[in-house]
């Protein structure tokens, strides 16, 4: 993809974002657009960066060892993929947050290996409210019940709630969805007297929408790259 279409598609993108945070009544710096690469090579990926974007997401982490060493260090990295315990170490290494850590099991592993490599890892708890067995995430009662040993992790900082609504055609349709992360978060937060402040919900389809519901930060990736390629190029 060509450097002017990219870096047109990305300032699109961020107007959108910024209408979408004043109708919800916030300021536009109060929604991170997380800029999802996934298929796309470092060169074209780096047309972003160029344009002084630097925060990036990838959901497979055998990509994501193929393009940051190619694009600079002030780069952030967040991982959006489901991910495998015998990869956390290596996820650690390389990404500032982790967007999709579903089970109790793998933030305890989390915090271990963080312990181990004397940093603390950055989380979004991913939650399954809309009860998709093809997607991972606590249940509600699952986060309530773990939350009291989540939060006693001492090498987690949980960042906020993850979720992805079921697939719609009509954006409108996924807006229940994320109200109810963010009705979800705010109970938990009143449960347990703590603040979980992020919500990280909306993707290229349906992330305005996503907004107006109080994301606070969205994953987009094909409304600035185009459709995604089939394998990275070298």
């Amino acid at each position: 993809m060509e450097r002017s279409e990219v870096v047109s598609n990305l300032e699109t993108v961020r107007q959108r974002v910024a209408r979408a945070a004043r109708r919800s009544g916030r300021s536009p710096s109060a929604v991170e657009l997380l800029v999802v690469s996934k298929t796309w090579p470092a060169e074209v990926v780096s047309h972003v960066v160029e344009s002084g974007h630097e925060l990036l997401g990838e959901n497979k982490l055998q990509e994501a060892e193929l393009k940051i060493p190619d694009l600079p260090p002030s780069v952030r990295w967040h991982f959006i993929g489901r991910l495998q315990r015998n990869k956390a170490r290596k996820a650690l290494a390389l990404f500032d947050a982790i967007h999709s850590v579903d089970t109790l099991r793998l933030a305890a592993h989390l915090s271990r290996i963080a312990g181990e490599m004397g940093t603390t890892c950055r989380i979004y708890l991913q939650v399954n409210l809309d009860h998709e067995e093809s997607k991972g995430g606590f249940s509600a009662s699952q986060l309530r019940d773990d939350l009291p040993e989540l939060l006693s992790m001492p090498h987690l900082y949980i960042a906020g709630l993850m979720s992805i609504p079921p697939a719609v055609e009509d954006p409108e349709k996924a807006r229940f969805s994320f109200r109810k992360l963010r009705e979800f978060r705010d109970s938990l937060e009143g449960d347990a007297g703590v603040e979980i402040e992020g919500l990280s919900m909306g993707m290229s389809h349906d992330f305005e929408v996503a907004i107006e519901e109080g994301a606070t930060i969205v994953r987009v990736g094909s409304s600035i790259f185009g459709p995604r390629i089939q394998k990275v190029l070298s």
